[in-house]
């Protein structure tokens, strides 16, 4: 049978991240989310309940939630739901947690002291910030040709 493990949010801090590093030295945040849902009652009043979300980033995106994240900030995640689980030292009792391990960030808005909605003054969109973990690139390593007729240089192509 498939599996899916897959969050999509987007709501406000509820705090400043907390960036701490791993003894490798690998950042990681810690942020607390607000997600909104506004609905009618049966009586047709309107309604809003938040839910708050523990979030934790890895790597660059933890380091992009530091420099650029603040208290109040939108921002959207792609992510993954985990269950933390341990004993708690005072009772013995198990104790758990579940969390969203972030894997994508979208940093949303203007930028602090600009304007907001992600539109600039001149009416255009501004282009949303997008953080993903940066792709290695493997080493050129210059290697000789097979067949000297197939495999040449650029600058022995003619033309």
């Amino acid at each position: 049978m498939p599996n899916l493990n897959k969050v999509m949010l987007m709501g406000n801090l509820t705090r400043d991240p907390e960036i701490k590093y791993t003894p490798k030295g690998t950042a990681v945040a810690d942020i607390g989310l607000a997600v909104n849902r506004v609905y009618s009652s049966d009586q047709g009043e309107k309604r809003e309940e938040t839910t708050f979300v523990d979030v934790e980033l890895w790597g660059r995106q933890a380091e992009i939630a530091g420099e650029y994240l603040k208290k109040g900030r939108p921002v959207y995640i792609e992510g993954r739901l985990k269950l933390d689980t341990w004993d708690d030292k005072q009772t013995g009792q198990k104790r758990s947690k579940m969390r969203v391990v972030g894997e994508t960030l979208q940093l949303l808005g203007g930028r602090e002291g600009g304007s907001s909605g992600g539109e600039r003054e001149d009416g255009g969109a501004r282009p949303q910030m997008q953080s993903r973990p940066p792709q290695r690139q493997a080493a050129t390593v210059p290697r000789k040709p097979v067949d000297p007729d197939l495999d040449v240089d650029g600058d022995d192509v003619p033309f």
